[in-house]
């Protein structure tokens, strides 16, 4: 059993990553775009006390999103291109409310805070 899954990492590499380096670059740089708004999030959360999602959180997701899609179409998997394009829309939207509806408490480094 680990020496088919050690095969069919090889197999992976080689198919995904070495013949094809600029798709795989950029699902690589969606993931890490993707999987950092957490840490942006967490960070933003630690410096007003409280649980707190900054508005480029929302604009990480889409970032992320927007290239998972793209290569998701690249591959042609129906799956993932349906799961990102509902990402999209949400991100989106998200970024709408936000943007109509603004609120005072958005965080700027240097600002105080005064919660």
């Amino acid at each position: 059993m680990f020496t088919s899954l050690i095969e069919f990492l090889r197999s992976a590499i080689k198919e995904q990553i070495v013949q094809d380096p600029f798709w795989a670059t950029a699902a690589l740089l969606g993931q890490v775009i993707f999987g950092a708004r957490f840490i942006l999030q967490w960070i933003a959360s630690e410096y007003k006390k409280r649980s707190y999602v900054p508005t480029a959180f929302w604009f990480m997701s889409l970032a992320g999103s927007l290239l998972l899609f793209v290569y998701s179409v690249h591959i042609k998997n129906p799956i993932f291109i349906l799961g990102f394009s509902l990402n999209i829309l949400i991100y989106l939207r998200n970024l709408h409310m936000i943007y109509k509806n603004p609120k005072k408490d958005l965080v700027v480094l240097g600002d105080k805070i005064d919660d």
